[in-house]
């Protein structure tokens, strides 16, 4: 019976936290972030992405104190601290751009398109001045701009949520930013257990436990590690590409041989 009617209430307060977080966008959109609106551009930016840093901090504060997860943090302070760097993370859940945007005061991401135009959210990321994917020839170009002037950039290598039991697949992007910035990698290694908010599932597909994020920030590392200086950039996206790939399935792998022992 116990075990029944705490399911029933993480379900209960995942749709409500899910609810609040909703409604918390559209309420930043309509009534803060028109205030911004008068501010100069990168002012209004920098307010905007500490104002969404700050909300997603509540957000996961308040998924744990409901008893939907436990979230476990690694080195933090490499991402609290981040000055321009490239933030890169695997992608298993949902909540992985919230929850370190909760650890990233000033962090810059790239958005989907989509939620450019979402009625919740679409008025934060865009007073944010976060980057949309919907010119793929451009996307490069402005994701090195915002590094360059000085925000850390999260980005997902792999472009969308991971699939639970299938390797790690990259695309090229996150390899040319990188390539082109000619500045730092911070590797970020996600993992969720149980496996919960996939890309498969819906937010009402709970765990039958309290699920455990945990996020390990690593050393930053250079993309000098794994490419020659005078490659030609195609070929070395390609192999930075691979490199990181096969770098975090170590890393991830190495992360669940330690929990196992």
């Amino acid at each position: 019976m116990s075990a029944s009617l705490n399911y029933y209430w993480r379900l209960a307060a995942t749709g409500g936290c899910f609810a609040t977080f909703g409604i918390g966008g559209l309420v930043l959109s309509a009534l803060v972030f028109p205030i911004l609106l008068l501010l100069p551009g990168e002012v209004r930016s920098r307010h905007a992405r500490w104002l969404i840093h700050q909300s997603c901090a509540l957000f996961m504060r308040l998924m744990e104190t409901v008893g939907i997860m436990h979230l476990e943090v690694i080195g933090a302070q490499r991402l609290r601290s981040s000055g321009n760097t490239l933030v890169l993370a695997n992608h298993p859940t949902l909540i992985d751009a919230v929850a370190l945007i909760s650890l990233m005061p000033h962090a810059s991401c790239v958005v989907k398109r989509a939620l450019w135009k979402n009625p919740f959210l679409g008025g934060v990321v865009r007073s944010a001045g976060y980057i949309s994917n919907a010119e793929p020839e451009t996307l490069i170009d402005d994701c090195v701009a915002d590094l360059v002037s000085g925000n850390p950039l999260l980005v997902f290598p792999e472009g969308t949520r991971s699939e639970p039991g299938k390797p790690l697949h990259f695309l090229r992007g996150a390899a040319y930013i990188a390539l082109q910035s000619g500045l730092p990698i911070v590797p970020v290694l996600i993992d969720c257990s149980p496996s919960t908010l996939t890309k498969r599932e819906k937010w009402y597909h709970i765990p039958p436990r309290p699920f455990h994020l945990r996020i390990e920030v690593l050393a930053p590392i250079s993309a000098s590690r794994w490419v020659e200086a005078d490659e030609v950039e195609t070929i070395a996206a390609r192999k930075l590409t691979r490199a990181l790939e096969a770098y975090f399935t170590q890393q991830l792998e190495r992360n669940r041989q330690d929990g196992r022992s």
